[in-house]
C-alpha cells in the first residue's frame, strides 16, 4: 500500500497507535498528475501541500526576465509546497510542476490544522520538518555564496541521488544557478577527469 511510505516517514519522528494511524489516513487524498501538470501557478494561493509516493516534481520561481529559478525537487517521501502562501493564505511567487508522472498525498491548510486538533504528535512532525528544511535551505544559501558550481553539482548529486538522472539538465542547471551551455560544460570537464 502506497501510504506505508507516509506512515514509514511519519515514523521516523513520531509513534503513532493504530487507531491515529487511521484517523491520519481518513484527512489525506491521494491523487495521480501527469507530466507538466502545473499544480501551483505564480499568483495563486497554494492550498494543497504535496508527499510524493511515487514521481518527481519541483518547484521554482521566474524572475522579470522570464528565466526559471529551481527551488527544490521532491521525489518519493519529500514534502513539497509553496510555504509562505500555503501558511499565509496569500499569493505566492512559487511554480509547482511535475516532472514525471506522480502520485501524492495532499493536505490542505484545513485539514493540516485538524490533523494537529486530533492529533498533537503530528504538530510535532510537521515541525521537524520545517526545521529540517530550513537547515537545508540555510545550508544551500551559504554553498551558493561559498562553492563552485562544481562543487554545488557533487552536493546536488548527494542530496537527489535517485532523480539525478531523471531531470532535464535545463532543470539542474537551474537549481545550481548556472546557465545550461555552463553546465553542460562543467559535466563534460567532470566526466574527462
Amino acid at each position: 500500500m502506497k501510504l506505508e511510505l507516509l506512515l514509514k516517514s511519519i515514523a521516523k519522528h513520531v509513534t503513532l497507535s493504530e487507531l491515529e494511524k487511521h484517523k491520519l489516513l481518513t484527512l489525506f487524498e491521494t491523487k495521480e498528475y501527469k507530466a507538466k501538470t502545473k499544480l501551483l501557478e505564480a499568483g495563486g494561493i497554494c492550498k494543497d501541500s504535496f508527499f510524493v509516493l511515487n514521481g518527481i516534481i519541483r518547484s521554482y520561481t521566474i524572475d522579470d526576465n522570464l528565466v526559471e529559478h529551481t527551488l527544490s525537487f521532491a521525489s518519493p517521501e519529500w514534502w513539497i509546497s509553496d510555504m509562505y502562501s500555503y501558511f499565509s493564505g496569500k499569493p505566492g511567487e512559487v511554480c509547482i510542476e511535475v516532472i514525471e508522472d506522480a502520485v501524492v498525498i495532499t493536505l490542505s491548510r484545513e485539514k493540516q490544522l485538524e490533523l494537529f486538533n486530533e492529533i498533537p504528535k503530528m504538530e510535532r512532525y510537521f515541525r521537524i520538518l520545517i526545521e529540517n528544511s530550513l537547515i537545508a535551505n540555510q545550508q544551500r544559501l551559504m554553498d551558493n555564496m561559498r562553492l563552485t558550481a562544481e562543487e554545488r553539482y557533487e552536493k546536488f548529486c548527494n542530496r537527489y541521488p535517485e532523480i539525478k538522472y531523471c531531470l532535464p539538465q535545463k532543470q539542474i542547471a537551474s537549481y545550481l544557478g548556472i546557465t545550461p551551455e555552463f553546465f553542460s560544460k562543467m559535466k563534460k570537464k567532470l566526466l574527462t577527469k
